[in-house]
């Protein structure tokens, strides 16, 4: 595969962008190689720069389950935008996105919309403390809930411990308020709130997708539920990637758990730079200007993405079915790459969750961020190499979540498949 184009404007990208990307996945560091430069997408494919194609298993990371350039979106983005970029003001398309969110999720009272997945889950946990009046948090190893300071925190010596900076330019003393759990380990949990009495809230991703695709297991997070109760925390569920991914109530169509809060991004926003966080009106009514707990932003609910947004949530409304026939090939794919890892004795564990699926080369099951962190990364590479080459666009880690969109279908993921197999059977060649 001809990638000239790509390494002469990755070069070049590297001269005034800090690793020549504007988001550090994006730089293939963990899988080797040269990024492709996008040029466009059309459906389920993207073209880069050089003119290859690629069947994209990535999506913009979730958001676009229509896939690239879905006819209705983009029409009415580009309607929107004939009437102006933004306004700073407030537009009826921002009351109408919010009732359809509403409409779908138990628990749900207000929401408010902001432009990014780290800001809902950074004001979700702002005004968690606010209602709770209790600084501390808890939040679990392996769950990413975007760049703030206070999330940007590792387990300490051990699990259910006060957390550690795990990037440089968090304070010790912002640290010092994140504890963190074991996902799947209710356990620690208690131990978290133990070593602390002052826990304003509890912040998870109940379908993970940010150390691969790890589930919570009901149970757990029902136990969950009863320990934020018994101590009078906040209940957050982070389903900024799999809100409308997972199913079209997220994790409430896998379970009966019902938060205090939910933060969205992702589908809301179609492809644009959109997302929110809502709950009760208990709690949502803090806010300001009715509350003292303070957030605002220029560009929160503006036309353009609202308008992405709300076409792509009305799609999904209306068309309630293709979720099953999203997890059919979701389930397709992934049977295909467990049959084919058989073939040549190489251990490999799946998951499936709706349009969302996720693998690691691994002998054991997956519950926990220590259990993904022994999966063959190496072999994880090597693969994302070989099925890139053949026109197939993975996640660039091990430690993220592929989507299915409804371009797709049978012909499609059986592509995917025999690229699967022959990549299998060149690593074991040697080639």
């Amino acid at each position: 595969m001809n990638l000239l184009h790509s390494i002469n404007d990755f070069n070049e990208a590297k001269q005034v962008i800090p690793g020549g990307v504007n988001s550090p996945v994006r730089a293939f560091k963990s899988v080797g190689g040269t990024p492709p430069f996008i040029s466009k997408g059309e459906g389920c494919y993207l073209f880069d720069v050089d003119g290859n194609r690629y069947i994209d298993f990535v999506q913009s990371w979730g958001p676009l389950i229509f896939g690239h350039c879905d006819s209705d979106i983009t029409e009415n983005v580009s309607k929107a935008i004939k009437n102006g970029l933004s306004f700073g003001a407030p537009t009826e398309l921002e009351t109408a996105l919010c009732k359809e969110i509403i409409s779908l999720y138990e628990g749900i009272e207000k929401i408010r919309l902001v432009n990014s997945g780290t800001e809902a889950t950074m004001s979700a946990i702002r005004l968690a403390r606010g209602y709770s009046k209790k600084d501390d948090i808890i939040k679990f190893e392996g769950n990413y809930h975007g760049h703030s300071d206070s999330l940007l925190v590792s387990a300490g010596s051990g699990c259910a411990t006060f957390g550690s900076p795990s990037s440089p330019g968090v304070p010790e003393d912002f640290s010092k308020h994140t504890l963190v759990a074991r996902y799947n380990d209710i356990e620690s949990v208690k131990s978290c709130f133990k070593n602390s009495r002052n826990v304003g809230c509890v912040i998870i991703e109940p379908i993970a997708g940010n150390m691969g695709l790890v589930p919570a297991k009901i149970e757990f997070l029902k136990e969950l539920r009863k320990l934020c109760d018994s101590y009078g925390a906040v209940l957050i569920f982070d389903e900024v990637m799999s809100g409308f991914r997972a199913s079209i109530k997220g994790v409430q169509g896998y379970c009966d758990v019902v938060p205090d809060m939910v933060t969205f991004g992702k589908v809301i926003g179609g492809g644009m730079p959109l997302a929110a966080f809502g709950g009760k009106d208990e709690i949502m009514n803090l806010l300001s200007p009715l509350g003292g707990v303070y957030q605002a932003g220029t560009l929160s609910g503006n036309p353009i993405a609202v308008s992405a947004g709300l076409t792509s949530v009305c799609k999904i409304k209306k068309n309630p079915h293709i979720y099953t026939t999203l997890e059919a090939l979701s389930k397709r794919l992934m049977e295909g790459f467990s049959k084919n890892a058989m073939r040549y004795s190489i251990p490999l564990q799946t998951c499936v969750r709706g349009s969302m699926f996720g693998f690691f080369f691994n002998p054991n099951e997956i519950h926990n961020f220590e259990d993904a962190q022994k999966s063959d990364v190496e072999m994880f590479a090597k693969f994302h190499q070989k099925m890139l080459s053949k026109g197939i666009y993975l996640a660039c880690s091990q430690f993220e979540t592929g989507f299915i969109c409804t371009a797709m279908n049978e012909t499609i993921i059986d592509e995917a498949i025999e690229a699967c197999r022959s990549s299998f059977d060149e690593i074991n060649r040697g080639i």
